[in-house]
């Protein structure tokens, strides 16, 4: 199912008032997407909405047309709130909302970690009429009595699922209490497990479903391709891949050790890169990604903490350097290219003894992933062995760490121990107690 703009549509047939239709126009923006097509004509009419999209279909403008359509025609009697996995992913958003709000001079702001709260709390008195924030910077500023949610009329729930894996399940429940539950309520999520149709069931009213790809789609205009190599010989694989492309690449790490350890070595092959985790600052973070996207950077080592969060067009390549540990994610980190209607390629490393894993990403895409022959990959040499110097090294070693046949005799100890014992006897022949000057 495809997920580029549909030619035949255009965004004045969707309900969307002419002002807004302007700016669209004025960025470009000229047919919708089918998330989009499918989402903002309800969305606008304020009902509940559950959409079902993968990555990099638009859901930004689906939510927030008429998210700021509805804001503009209240007059300032409800206000907006987004909640999203990321930070990286909640200044995108602002970004996208900011540019499409310019005519009504919208004005939001945004809860992220890594940030002054004091700053925030500032931002929060000049009455924003959207808050984008992560689950945790929410919580923080209820309970220090510094953001009141009582005129939220509209909530979106921007990549559902990605917040229940990171662990948000219990500040997104807090924050769905405390909102008015007279309110509209849009979540939109790649993949649709229990707890979000839960969450559906218990916080939203009748939610209209808009399923514009099944749930573990892939995007069809990436191609794939699987290595299977040894652990040892990783490096070496992706030096001859990285060699073998000229455009910007996104490598994705299972840590945030792995990430900075293949940044240094791709950097020490003379190549432009950089590191995004959560080790790094938001501001390194941001340094990083806005680097990757002017082409500072032509490769970005990544963990999932970017696999949502990095909405760059023109990826060439993703590799997978580590498999991640839920399949849900393999389609996360591939969709980050092939945007925006585009081609783009994904490599994939395992090991021999992740055959398991494979399985169960390819259950999940419903497909096989080609396995391709490893290239010639350097051989690792290592020095030769000196027979001599290791001799000489196993006889400073500890008696204990020896062999039977080359542990000192005990007898040989006893005496050494009564030589060095008699050095140091007061010499008692002249009667007068003297040290010896052995």
């Amino acid at each position: 199912m495809t997920t580029s703009p549909n030619p035949n549509k255009n965004f004045d047939e969707l309900g969307i008032a002419p002002k807004l239709l302007e700016v669209l126009t004025r960025h470009k923006f000229f047919h919708p997407t089918p998330i989009q097509e499918q989402s903002i004509p309800p969305a606008i009419a304020g009902k509940d909405l559950m959409g079902i999209a993968q990555t990099g279909t638009g859901k930004t403008l689906a939510f927030g047309v008429p998210m700021i359509q509805r804001l503009a025609q209240s007059q300032g009697k409800i206000m907006g709130l987004v909640i999203l996995p990321t930070r990286e992913l909640a200044l995108q958003v602002d970004q996208t909302l900011k540019k499409i709000g310019e005519s009504i001079g919208l004005r939001t702001a945004i809860l992220i970690g890594g940030e002054n709260p004091a700053k925030q709390h500032k931002a929060l008195g000049l009455r924003p009429q959207i808050i984008i924030a992560t689950p945790g910077r929410i919580i923080d500023h209820i309970e220090h009595s510094r953001l009141n949610l009582s005129k939220v009329g509209i909530l979106v729930l921007d990549e559902a699922d990605r917040m229940l894996d990171m662990g948000f399940a219990p500040q997104i429940k807090k924050i769905l209490q405390a909102v008015p539950k007279q309110r509209q309520t849009m979540l939109f999520s790649a993949t649709m497990p229990q707890a979000i149709v839960a969450i559906a069931k218990s916080y939203m009213s009748l939610p209209l479903r808009v399923e514009v790809a099944p749930s573990g789609t892939t995007v069809k205009s990436v191609t794939q391709e699987l290595f299977f190599v040894d652990g040892k010989d990783k490096m070496s694989l992706l030096t001859a891949i990285l060699n073998q492309y000229s455009g910007s690449i996104l490598i994705f790490s299972r840590t945030k050790f792995g990430a900075k350890k293949i940044a240094h070595k791709i950097k020490t092959q003379g190549q432009t890169a950089n590191e995004i985790h959560s080790n790094r600052t938001l501001n390194q973070r941001l340094e990083a990604l806005e680097g990757f996207k002017i082409g500072r950077y032509r490769i970005l080592v990544a963990t999932d903490i970017a696999a949502r969060g990095i909405d760059v067009s023109g990826i060439q390549l993703v590799i997978n350097y580590d498999l991640p540990d839920n399949p849900e994610d393999y389609i996360h980190r591939i969709g980050r290219t092939a945007r925006a209607g585009r081609t783009g390629h994904a490599i994939s490393f395992a090991t021999p003894d992740q055959h398991g894993d494979i399985k169960g990403i390819e259950r999940l895409i419903k497909t096989t992933l080609p396995v391709s022959p490893l290239p010639a990959l350097p051989k690792t040499e290592r020095p030769p062995i000196n027979s001599s110097s290791t001799q000489q090294k196993q006889t400073h070693r500890a008696p204990y760490l020896l062999g039977r046949s080359q542990r000192p005799n005990s007898q040989d100890k006893n005496n050494s121990y009564r030589r060095r014992r008699n050095k140091q006897r007061p010499n008692r022949s002249s009667g007068v107690r003297q040290w010896s000057n052995g």
